[in-house]
């Protein structure tokens, strides 16, 4: 866990914007602001799953390098809000999660919890929807939208066999071919829709990529394979080549609604 006394809500990975991808990372980091203490955790729970997705900050900052690609990136840890949840979501700030109790989060006064919407969770948003708007004007094209996260091996005390998985809702432009490129590899084993489903209303897919009708997916990568530089540059290496090869196809750059299997977009 990381400490700085001006907190900055996100963090931009420059690139060229003219090549119409943006990368994200909600769950990227770890860190809380000075006044929030470790909101009444132990240190080691800050090197749990629970406070952010391991491994997926250097994947994504790679992966960006690698494509020459702008990226988006989450500094607070999901413990102090969740910014891949609705507003409305009532997993949006945890009190209790996979077995740990979280103190600076019990009770929540409704000051509090509008507190941490305006100084962390909105302000990683609107940074989100101003680099898509930015690529989409320097890219005079509908941007690519690609969010990297990770998962647990086991949960709940269940193994989960796969390596990689991809999630989405209706439009699969991005997610359909991405699941058949990553099982050309016969070593993995490529989850749809696996270890979540991706339908979430409200989560960051849902409010900048299916509500505009831009393509886009959601990559699962466990955890175990990238907690260290050497795995997680591995990954950003595999996903390079199938991330540009994706950005070609002729319907990737279109503006298409497809809607969500949570209900109406509108």
């Amino acid at each position: 866990m990381t400490r700085s006394t001006v907190f900055a809500p996100f963090d931009i990975v420059e690139g060229d914007r003219k090549r119409g991808i943006v990368l994200l990372g909600d769950h990227a980091r770890r860190a809380l602001p000075e006044e929030y203490g470790s909101l009444g955790l132990p240190a080691s729970e800050f090197d749990r799953h629970i406070a952010y997705d391991i491994g997926v900050e250097t994947v994504t900052r790679e992966l960006a390098a690698t494509l020459g690609v702008p990226a988006v990136l989450a500094n607070f840890s999901r413990l102090l809000i969740d910014p891949n949840r609705g507003e409305d979501d009532p997993t949006l700030i945890r009190q209790l999660y996979d077995g740990t109790i979280v103190p600076g989060n019990y009770p929540m006064a409704e000051e509090e919890r509008e507190r941490r919407l305006d100084r962390f969770y909105r302000p990683y948003h609107d940074a989100v929807g101003a680099m898509i708007a930015s690529v989409a004007e320097a890219s005079a094209k509908a941007p690519f939208i690609f969010s990297v996260h990770s998962f647990t091996p086991v949960m709940q005390g269940i193994r989960r066999p796969w390596h990689v998985g991809i999630l989405w809702d209706l439009d699969d432009r991005v997610a359909r071919p991405l699941i058949d490129m990553l099982a050309e590899d016969r070593n993995l084993v490529v989850g749809d829709n696996e270890p979540y489903d991706g339908a979430l209303r409200g989560d960051t897919m849902f409010r900048h990529a299916i509500v505009n009708g831009f393509a886009h997916a959601l990559l699962e990568i466990r955890q175990d394979l990238i907690a260290g530089r050497e795995g997680a540059l591995v990954w950003a290496e595999r996903l390079a080549p199938i991330v540009d090869a994706i950005d070609g196809r002729p319907d990737i750059h279109r503006v298409k609604m497809f809607g969500s299997r949570t209900g109406p977009v509108s």
